[in-house]
């Protein structure tokens, strides 16, 4: 490619901060939970790039096509690549598309379309653009998206904090992480954490199903955590972890007394049997994944009584942790049976549907 902006480019990336800064001089977006993605498109040859510097195009071949007519000859666009699902981000699906079967890739770019989402532009024609202002990228990315049709997009961005906060709290519901803050005077720094960004951090009560003991089989590594359904099942919605080395052995103490009668008519006593619940709807904490491969599922099961707050950031597909809990504190006071899926419930903002409309 003969670009002024080539890949291998290692996206400029966002400081973790606990509350939205409201100086002057920033942009917002919302922080799309998808792929990141630098699209290089020059005259018929297009790359979809990704932060770790391997490619993406051939996982998502719907995209090309688009992109070849839409975008301009000679471009280079930042942005995210996500997959919609009915209530919103589905991680899930756009997870799935990292697959080795060329035949599987195909079929699920059909079944599950993904989309680029646009936030920055790095080249255009022979000019380089990080050195300019976020603002002057920003007006020139709207130009270029102005007519774009699914399944191409640009973020919305709005100056206004309070607009800003209004999305932090209501696009949870969709799968958004939060929201990202960019200094608009600021250029386009590679690898750099020169941008801010807000997550979302809820708390939950959660029953204490089981643990895992530690990799280096020193005390509880993690708390296999789930909630009911409205049938009453109870489902694995994920762990928590990241204890310190005291407080690992402190909690094999803690749990003692739950282990004995823990594996009588446990709600998930047949996770190890895959064929029990291949065609379940109920999460397990032993189901198979492509992500662990053969690592070991052992676990202790608990009788199921122990409450548990817990601290989170977001769901996966609506129904489990995007990513391990942390601690909060041990909730006696609460009974098992209140540990429920419709404590996390929330409804897409309208905006999602509208802006993923099919044309």
């Amino acid at each position: 490619m003969a670009l002024p902006v080539v890949p291998p480019v290692r996206p400029m990336l966002a400081k973790a901060i606990h509350e939205l800064p409201i100086d002057g001089g920033m942009s917002y977006e919302p922080k799309w939970d998808g792929f990141r993605c630098i699209i290089f498109r020059d005259g018929a040859d297009v790359i979809l790039g990704s932060r770790n510097d391997k490619p993406l195009t051939r996982y998502f071949p719907e995209l090309v096509e688009p992109i070849l007519s839409q975008l301009p000859d000679r471009v280079v666009v930042d942005g995210e690549i996500v997959v919609v699902g009915a209530n919103g981000l589905d991680f899930d699906l756009l997870s799935q598309r990292i697959h080795p079967a060329e035949s599987r890739v195909q079929r699920l770019s059909v079944e599950t379309p993904a989309s680029f989402v646009a936030f920055d532009v790095l080249a255009l024609g022979d000019e380089d653009l990080r050195p300019l202002p976020f603002a002057d990228r920003r007006r020139l990315l709207a130009g270029l998206f102005a007519s774009a049709t699914p399944p191409l997009h640009i973020t919305p961005a709005t100056a206004d904090p309070v607009v800003a906060a209004d999305w932090f709290d209501r696009f949870e519901g969709a799968g958004f992480d939060g929201v990202i803050a960019k200094p608009t005077e600021r250029a386009y720094e590679e690898n750099k954490r020169a941008q801010w960004k807000v997550k979302h951090l809820r708390t939950a009560d959660m029953v204490v199903a089981g643990y895992r003991m530690h990799k280096d089989n020193e005390g509880v590594g993690s708390l296999l955590l789930g909630l009911g359904d409205r049938d009453g099942r109870l489902h694995h919605v994920g762990v928590c972890s990241a204890f310190t080395v005291a407080r690992r052995a402190e909690l094999v103490d803690e749990l003692a007394a739950f282990v004995t009668g823990g594996a009588v008519d446990h709600p998930w006593g047949s996770w190890g049997n895959a064929e029990a619940h291949a065609d379940s709807d109920q999460r397990m904490p032993g189901a198979p994944s492509r992500w662990s491969g053969q690592r070991s599922h052992d676990w202790v099961p608990l009788r199921c009584e122990l409450v548990v707050e817990v601290a989170y950031q977001g769901l996966q597909n609506g129904n489990r942790l995007r990513h391990p809990a942390r601690f909060v504190r041990w909730r006696p006071d609460k009974d098992a049976s209140e540990c429920r899926y419709d404590q996390l419930e929330q409804v897409a903002p309208a905006e999602l549907a509208e802006m993923f409309r099919r044309s």
